[in-house]
């Protein structure tokens, strides 16, 4: 449904994406991940054919947007919480993108009772916060029932029941058949929503993978004990094999074996220790550690505000 081929977009000097290719699925919440300035937006841009690609295809059913009949009725893309006319109501809003499309005035209605925001349609939107637009920019992805649905970043200004809503509307719209493209830089939330990863950075692919391919790859098992001879202990567990880095208070932190393992080695060497757990690193650990040489923007150490740090 969602083809991405070999895509390439320069801004100047800046290469935006560079030779990006992917396919997304329906019946599937696809996450679209990456470090800030990876080029997510710039690929969702090309893909709604708000730019044109230096080379490569960015296509939707097997075309370019631009060359989709009542694109509305097709793709719904969500992009920028604020593109509306400030002055406009809600209702007007998505009253004018209906009228665009031929699509019934009773749908206006229908997609602001699903995003919450029914008792607001009068409001101008300009008055609105940055969670209301969102759910309007939601509302106007949906007014064309689309069979696929490209969101950037849909969960900012969300409370949390904003959150959950979305996400289970999500999950609902794939579960029905849909393909449903979700950009984000959030690993916890794409823990709880997608099925399928596409990681990219800086402009390139870094992962293509099921989430739970994803899960079992990358989230390592990772031990804490606490011992009377951490450098001993250290010693000892590196020789079988582990990786162990020694934390402040004689607390090391063991990869590569089990709890059981670590402390089976401690009292075959007669080395006390006096706690010891075990836990997984998190998805968003192993997110930071693959896109870490590929992050565009990170914070330096006595980095300041005052222009002269980069911050």
């Amino acid at each position: 449904m969602i083809e991405v081929q070999h895509l390439a977009k320069c801004y100047g000097p800046t290469r935006a994406v560079d030779d990006l290719s992917f396919v997304v699925r329906p019946g599937k919440v696809t996450g679209f991940l990456g470090p800030n300035g990876a080029g997510k937006s710039t690929t969702l841009r090309l893909l709604l054919g708000l730019g044109r690609p230096d080379s490569g295809q960015a296509l939707l059913f097997g075309k370019p947007y631009r060359e989709l009949r009542d694109p509305l009725r097709h793709v719904g893309g969500l992009l920028e919480a604020k593109s509306t006319q400030r002055t406009r109501s809600a209702y007007h809003h998505l009253l004018w993108l209906a009228r665009t499309h031929r699509i019934p005035e009773a749908r206006v209605r229908e997609v602001l009772a699903m995003v919450g925001l029914e008792e607001v349609a009068g409001r101008r939107t300009g008055g609105f916060s940055l969670g209301m637009e969102q759910r309007l920019g939601i509302a106007a992805a949906l007014l064309g029932d689309p069979e696929i649905l490209l969101l950037d970043e849909p969960v900012n200004g969300l409370d949390p029941e904003g959150v959950h809503w979305l996400r289970t509307l999500l999950k609902e719209r794939a579960a029905a058949g849909r393909t449903v493209l979700l950009s984000s830089h959030l690993m916890n939330e794409m823990a709880v929503t997608a099925d399928h990863l596409v990681i990219i950075g800086r402009g390139r692919l870094l992962a293509d993978t099921s989430m739970e391919d994803f899960t079992s790859q990358h989230c390592r098992s990772v031990v804490r004990i606490r011992s009377y001879e951490p450098q001993r202990l250290c010693d000892v567990l590196r020789q079988a094999g582990a990786g162990a880095e020694e934390e402040p208070g004689g607390v090391l932190r063991v990869t590569g074996l089990e709890s059981r393992e670590v402390a089976q080695l401690a009292r075959a060497h007669h080395i006390g220790y006096d706690e010891l757990a075990g836990e997984s690193t998190s998805l968003e650990e192993a997110f930071l550690e693959m896109t870490a040489r590929a992050a565009q923007f990170t914070a330096g150490q006595g980095a300041g505000l005052d222009g002269r740090g980069g911050a």
